[in-house]
């Protein structure tokens, strides 16, 4: 099995854990507690000198070591507080500690989320750690976490909103994150790194595996993060300054180092799930129109061209790739927000943000990659982009990649051109005659400002390219009763092809109207699933 399909469900495990936990917390000297009576106080550890330099120097002299993997105490204990007994272990509101105006709860280990991390509050160049205590948590009785050791650990931790009910950023497992963008629902993931992700070769999951906590002295951020990320082939050290608003934005400085080669190193990688949409609602039997985190992935590249790619869920694992220079951005954005478009008022899909990733440093050159995998629920998260350099790491080498990444609604940019609203595939040919089985409909719709006030008669046109296929009446109109325009075409091509690239936009006089569309057809599952509706 392809190692990237194997961790789709390992990151479903993740995704749905983090969902229903309700957490931990804690805190050190020159930082306020939570009000209890009495007042609550964590077991700290000694003060250490503290800083990203002295971080970065840690990340840089474990890389010349040979890895250790972390050990895993109690695993037979740990295989039994699974996803029931995991979310039963409540964290203490009381023991949540205030890092200048940010609250802090910890998360409790268990079978999804075994090896523990060292958390710490940094205060006037000085840090500490927090112990572990089981007293920071509420357990049942017959939890089997009760049978661990007093210095068992935590698996990560959240930061809190002021009325401590929910979070809106949290660290769980591996070296990922996730915020709750700007309607307060939990979606799409981030990762520190992604290594040899889609490759036949096993993917490597690097961890963070210690956390250091600052309040903010910037009057525009809330909080600062370190972290000290370890892996088989890497280590890396990284500060998130990070504003919670309307969305989060967060400023990120990585600094990589590495033990060995990697063939595919995955810089800024958002993580995300897409089932079906209007584009493949037959793939699905489900009574919702639309499931997924995202619905496209969204580039604006280093010569400013705007480019819109619509997920998909092949019948295999699909990697494409965007080349560029110094890229001015990318993501993967949820557009469609429209409810009736899901009709899921428990999950509420409508409402998941989207991450755009900003590089604030010189990038060179490489690619906007992405990474498709089939899927058949939407428990699993098998949708991976990320920025994959040209000039890839050997043994001793180190890197350094800066980047802003903003949680909210849509991209930030404000880009002049329409962009597309909606993707949908049907049957070529005409209504009423017999449909060709080598011919698939695409209709596009676009909207924006660029578009306004233009009529059939001002000369927009379709550009259209599409490789070895045949591009068959392509039209495009004003969509009735809305303020944005349809176009339409038909691609003729082999029905057992497996890949068919597409580019398409809307031009007057010779000048882009809209975004560039960068649909990718896979003709022989479309075939294969319209013989099963036919009964073929």
């Amino acid at each position: 099995m392809n190692s990237a399909v194997a961790a789709r469900g390992r990151q479903a495990l993740i995704r749905i854990a983090a969902a229903a936990i309700i957490a931990a917390g804690m805190g050190p000297a020159g930082v306020s507690f939570a009000q209890t009576s009495p007042p609550f106080m964590p077991d700290l550890g000694p003060s250490e000198d503290f800083s990203f330099d002295i971080l970065k120097d840690r990340a840089e002299a474990l890389a010349g070591e040979p890895y250790e993997a972390p050990v895993v105490d109690h695993p037979d204990v740990l295989e039994r507080i699974d996803y029931d007994a995991h979310w039963k272990i409540s964290f203490r509101r009381e023991a949540t500690v205030d890092v200048g105006d940010v609250p802090l709860q910890f998360f409790h280990l268990g079978t999804y989320f075994r090896s523990p991390v060292k958390m710490s509050i940094v205060d006037n160049g000085q840090a500490r750690e927090i112990r572990y205590s089981k007293s920071y948590f509420d357990m049942p009785e017959d939890s089997p976490a009760h049978e661990l050791d007093e210095d068992a650990g935590f698996a990560g931790f959240r930061i809190m909103r002021e009325d401590l009910n929910t979070d809106w950023i949290s660290f769980l497992g591996g070296a990922y994150f996730r915020t709750d963008g700007a309607e307060r629902q939990y979606g799409l993931s981030a990762r520190g790194i992604a290594i040899d992700t889609g490759l036949n070769t096993p993917e490597e999951f690097p961890r963070f595996t210690e956390f250091y906590i600052e309040d903010s002295v910037n009057p525009e951020t809330d909080v600062i993060i370190y972290a000290l990320m370890d892996g088989p082939r890497i280590t890396g050290a990284y500060r998130m300054e990070i504003a919670n608003d309307t969305g989060q934005v967060m400023d990120i400085q990585t600094e990589l180092y590495f033990r060995a080669p990697v063939e595919r190193l995955g810089i800024a990688p958002l993580t995300s799930m897409f089932w079906y949409s209007e584009t493949n609602r037959v793939q699905a039997f489900s009574w919702r129109p639309e499931v997924h985190d995202s619905d496209g992935l969204s580039m604006v590249t280093g010569a400013g061209e705007q480019i819109w790619r619509p997920l998909g869920n092949p019948s295999h694992v699909a990697t494409s790739s965007f080349s560029d220079t110094n890229p001015r951005g990318f993501g993967l954005i949820q557009r469609d927000r429209d409810f009736d478009n899901y009709e899921d008022d428990g999950v509420f899909y409508d409402r998941r943000p989207s991450v755009w990733i900003e590089p604030t440093g010189d990038w060179g050159q490489g690619v906007v990659q992405l990474v498709e995998i089939p899927t058949d629920d939407e428990i699993y998260d098998n949708i991976v982009a990320y920025w994959l350099p040209a000039e890839l790491p050997e043994a001793g080498d180190a890197r350094a990649f800066n980047y802003r990444m903003y949680w909210g609604e849509r991209e930030p940019h404000g880009g002049r051109l329409a962009r597309t609203t909606a993707t949908r595939l049907g049957a070529g040919g005409v209504p009423g005659q017999p449909r060709p089985a080598d011919q698939i409909k695409v209709v596009i719709d676009f909207e924006g400002e660029s578009l306004e006030g233009l009529t059939p008669e001002d000369g927009v046109e379709p550009v259209i390219s599409a490789g070895s296929a045949e591009v068959i009446n392509p039209y495009v109109l004003p969509i009735a009763g809305d303020e944005g325009w349809r176009m339409t075409f038909d691609l003729k091509s082999s029905i057992d092809m497996d890949t068919l690239d597409v580019r398409a936009f809307l031009a007057k006089d010779g000048e882009p109207l809209t975004e560039t569309w960068l649909g990718q057809l896979h003709p022989a599952q479309i075939a294969a699933m319209r013989g099963m509706r036919e009964g073929n």
